[in-house]
């Protein structure tokens, strides 16, 4: 029962016991003035009627006449003349009809009698009758009836002004309380809220002051967590001197690339070398040098970020070479890249940031899932040796013809566009389960193939995603896809989750017909988790706005392959996360990297404190399943566990 319930049942019950209790008191008090005014009141009737009819004692129609005359007036019970003394009733009234307004319990409970009095009809000086009047409680009992309905109104309507003036009090002082329950919810969203104003009661002050200083010392934990993992993701992966990702997690990040995974494309290693590092650090000096390897960083950098390029990576791979991992470039988009690059180049040398010609190589390497990053980095080597053999331009690229087999810009406009109309998206299933138990599912990662030739096998997302994201098509995709999600929901039981495309996100119209189809599915949504890239998230604030959305439909939301911003977790805390899928680039191998583990654990560690989920993706050994188990990751999924089946028609 709320504690407004209770204080106005308290308020109730203290005021019908006072009420109670007054009136009894009074009643008590009163009760026999009330049998004395009764008594005085027969008695006078009696007394005044004895002296009006004492002329009139031998006129037994005068008699009755004068009785009828005062008994009508109501206030008495009986009245009775007996002459004297055969005691014969000459006279004789009772009052048959009683006018009492009280209910018979209230009647019994006053326990009010009638009274009587006598008197003497005299005939000269000789006794001639008796008369006897008894005065009826009826109107002492109207009385007080109706002055115990007064108070009980008075007191019924101090009660209902009490219950809401009490009520606004209360809720007025315990605002800060229900303040506090929203802290506590928003903990469990991954929330942080401090109360803004403190209460002027003094005990609810201390109440609230220990609140916030809980929320903030969970709020500075966690933050604390967060930067040192942050930290020690920059000094295991991250180079000093150009901000980009050092050599480690190049070939983390190539590994990944290279592995035949579902969402995996093929693309172009792009390495840029500098030109005579040793004889520029000879001639310029160290902090020119550390200059133009920051300026060549930052333009390399510029290119390999954007919505125009999902999945591209930098780093510096060695003390005079960057690298641009670019998965889902095409042959002719890559010799533009290089010629673009080449120009930038040229520019640098003008300024004279370097007395090198050309101030750096470029060597492009064509890459596809299922190589060996051996293979790929001897092909990039092969380039780079090219290109310093050539004199007409300071770039070559091996590999285009026979990894890049996919064709341009304009066939896969025609050919996606025709599978999206005839609506030839296939979709496949791969389990997510408990690293603690595998047998049990956690749920299931809806994987697209598009299935637009019907004798060959479902192509991957891994090809034709990037061309997708690159005409604008995601959209599209994503409507198609879960409206196939839903169906296969409102089917089968279990619980799905699929990846959004950054445009459905990003796009007003695209939201807008995304939160509809949900809003048409109460029940198969509330088994649907969706999920966004790390690397494509838009905006915050519009991040915040699209989690709270489909939090008030019931639809989770994930983000997969995180790691790589891991200072992200601290502006994701408060959009209540159904969980976060480490990159599988960080999973790849960590049974034989022991040194690595540190930075999932403070992951782990950062995680829970906000009591988030983590999975880990791309698992495909016994080993690198027992490391997770042993870092209390919750989930994985991989290869390991089940190649990604076809929905059952």
């Amino acid at each position: 029962m709320s504690l407004l319930k209770q204080l106005f049942l308290a308020i109730c019950v203290f005021l019908l016991v006072a009420f109670s209790g007054s009136f009894i008191v009074g009643l008590e008090n009163s009760r026999d003035q009330q049998v004395e005014q009764l008594r005085s009141h027969a008695q006078d009737a009696a007394t005044a009627l004895g002296l009006s009819l004492t002329p009139h004692v031998d006129d037994p129609a005068m008699l009755e006449v004068m009785v009828n005359a005062i008994f009508d007036s109501g206030y008495f019970a009986q009245i009775e003349i007996r002459s004297l003394p055969d005691n014969a009733v000459l006279v004789s009234r009772d009052l048959s009809d009683s006018r009492i307004q009280a209910p018979d319990w209230f009647v019994q409970l006053v326990d009010l009698k009638p009274q009587g009095g006598d008197a003497l009809l005299m005939r000269g000086w000789e006794q001639a009758a008796t008369i006897h009047v008894v005065s009826h409680p009826q109107f002492a009992l109207n009385k007080l009836w109706h002055s115990a309905l007064g108070s009980l109104g008075w007191l019924s309507l101090c009660a209902l002004l009490s219950a809401l003036i009490g009520g606004w009090l209360l809720r007025l002082q315990l605002r800060p309380l229900d303040y506090m329950v929203k802290q506590a919810r928003a903990i469990t969203r991954r929330e942080y809220l401090v109360a803004p104003q403190l209460p002027s009661p003094p005990e609810l002050q201390r109440v609230v002051q220990a609140m916030n200083l809980m929320v903030s010392k969970l709020k500075s934990l966690f933050e604390e967590e967060a930067a040192r993992s942050e930290a020690l993701r920059r000094q295991a992966y991250q180079d000093e001197l150009t901000g980009l990702s050092n050599r480690r997690w190049f070939d983390m990040q190539l590994n990944a690339l290279l592995n035949p995974d579902e969402h995996k494309a093929g693309g172009f290693l792009v390495l840029l070398h500098l030109n005579d590092l040793a004889g520029l650090n000879q001639r310029l000096g160290g902090k020119p040098v550390d200059q133009l390897i920051q300026t060549l960083a930052n333009i390399l950098l510029e290119h390999g970020k954007g919505q125009d390029h999902p999945g591209w990576q930098c780093a510096r791979s060695r003390a005079g070479e960057l690298a641009l991992l670019a998965p889902g470039l095409a042959g002719d988009d890559a010799e533009q890249l290089a010629a673009k690059l080449s120009g930038l180049l040229e520019v640098l040398r003008e300024q004279g940031l370097s007395d090198c010609t050309p101030v750096a190589w470029l060597g492009l390497a064509a890459m596809q899932p299922g190589e060996t990053p051996a293979t790929v980095l001897q092909r990039s080597d092969q380039a780079l040796q090219l290109a310093q053999s050539r004199s007409d331009q300071p770039w070559a690229l091996i590999g285009e013809q026979s990894l890049s087999s996919d064709r341009g810009q304009a066939y896969w406009r025609t050919r996606l566009e025709k599978a999206l109309q005839h609506e030839l998206i296939q979709l496949f299933f791969q389990p997510v389960v408990s690293c603690a138990d595998t047998s049990q599912v956690l749920h299931e990662k809806v994987l697209a193939r598009l299935d637009d030739h019907g004798d060959s096998e479902p192509l991957n997302a891994g090809r034709f995603l990037p061309w997708i994201e690159r005409l604008g098509l995601g959209a599209e995709l994503d409507r198609q896809v879960l409206e196939k999600v839903l169906q296969h929901l409102s089917l089968h039981a279990g619980q799905l989750a699929m990846s959004l495309s950054p445009a459905t996100a990003q796009q007003e119209p695209a939201r807008r017909q995304l939160l509809a189809t949900l809003a048409q599915h109460p029940e198969a949504r509330n088994r649907l988790i969706l999920e966004m890239d790390e690397r494509h998230l838009p905006p915050t604030d519009m991040l915040v706005q699209l989690a709270r959305q489909l939090r008030r439909l019931g639809v989770g939301l994930g983000i997969q392959h995180f790691g790589g911003r891991f200072s992200l977790i601290g502006n994701l805390t408060h959009m209540g996360l159904a969980y976060l899928k480490i990159d599988g680039s960080y999973i790849h191998g960590i049974d034989q990297e022991p040194d690595r583990h540190l930075f999932l654990e403070a992951m782990q560690r950062a995680a829970r404190s906000i009591d988030l989920t983590l999975i880990a993706e791309m698992v495909e050994t016994q080993g690198e399943l027992a490391v997770l188990r042993q870092l209390n990751i919750q989930g994985a999924t991989g290869r390991y566990f089940g190649k990604p089946q076809p929905d059952a028609p």
